[in-house]
């Protein structure tokens, strides 16, 4: 009696095919996601990889409180006569220095994960093809956001004053993060073709130390041999120093903003379209 029991519940358990093809095949095929959710979830597994490894934040912590520390009081009392004095034209050059210089890291996640061969997975997903790149900046502009407040801070801490007000401020920072993620292509791309993270980073290091030492950032440029001041008024980052600068002191100079937004947008248009192509075809 045992056995047979046994018998006929195997019978009543074992799938059918007509019961296992109305599961599995679905009726209707759920819908893919948009452009925007799926650069949102990719922006959000960059989010993640900071909270299982928070070292990373070091570089948007420590770094710009130490780069605001040593500046401050090295050139403080020798340019300006007052390091509180020399704050004050500092702190936005300093603050534009520090995130675009970690707008690098992000060529370097993107080329982590090439080598760890997790691209050959997003290649394969039905989702929009350039969400996996704008999800990496998306998620960085988080770090750039706590870079920017942990300058800010300790700025008003040291005794800088902003004329602009918080209004002046945060149009700055949205300035800073509308270029930083427009240049933050410029490292995808290198992030895409380069061998390894350590090239990478070498390259970005070898571009991005002209661009923000030799701009306004420390110094009046008037102060400059002739020479040097052509490459300094032709610089990027001069543009934007002199922007964030305005709105922070509340001045407001609406051809440097301009500036910056049409730069901006042509960096986008530019590498975005290089980096997608390299992409395609890596």
């Amino acid at each position: 009696m045992t056995t047979a029991r046994a018998k006929d519940d195997e019978i009543e358990l074992a799938p059918v095919a007509e019961n296992l093809a109305s599961v599995l095949v679905a009726k209707e095929r759920p819908p893919r996601p948009s452009a925007l959710s799926a650069s949102i979830t990719f922006g959000w597994r960059a989010v993640l990889k900071i909270k299982h490894v928070p070292e990373q934040l070091f570089d948007v912590t420590a770094f710009p409180i130490m780069m605001t520390l040593m500046f401050t009081y090295l050139f403080g009392g020798a340019l300006a006569g007052s390091t509180t004095e020399y704050l004050q034209y500092l702190l936005p050059g300093i603050l534009v220095t520090s995130v675009v210089m970690i707008t690098m890291y992000t060529g370097v996640a993107v080329n982590t994960d090439i080598e760890k061969g997790v691209f050959d997975r997003f290649r394969s997903l039905p989702v929009w093809r350039p969400a996996a790149m704008v999800g990496y900046i998306l998620g960085d502009l988080l770090r750039y956001v706590l870079a920017s407040t942990t300058i800010m801070v300790i700025g008003l801490i040291l005794g800088y004053r902003p004329d602009g007000g918080i209004v002046g401020v945060l149009a700055a920072v949205g300035l800073l993060m509308v270029f930083s993620f427009a240049f933050s292509w410029v490292w995808t791309m290198f992030g895409l073709f380069m061998r390894s993270e350590k090239s990478v980073m070498g390259v970005s290091m070898l571009v991005l130390f002209p661009l923000t030492f030799l701009s306004n950032v420390f110094v009046n440029p008037k102060t400059m041999p002739g020479w040097l001041q052509s490459f300094v008024d032709v610089n990027p980052i001069t543009h934007l120093v002199a922007a964030c600068r305005s709105t922070m002191s509340g001045t407001w100079d609406g051809g440097e903003i301009l500036w910056v937004l049409v730069a901006s947008a042509v960096l986008t248009v530019v590498f975005g379209t290089l980096t997608m192509r390299l992409y395609n075809r890596k």
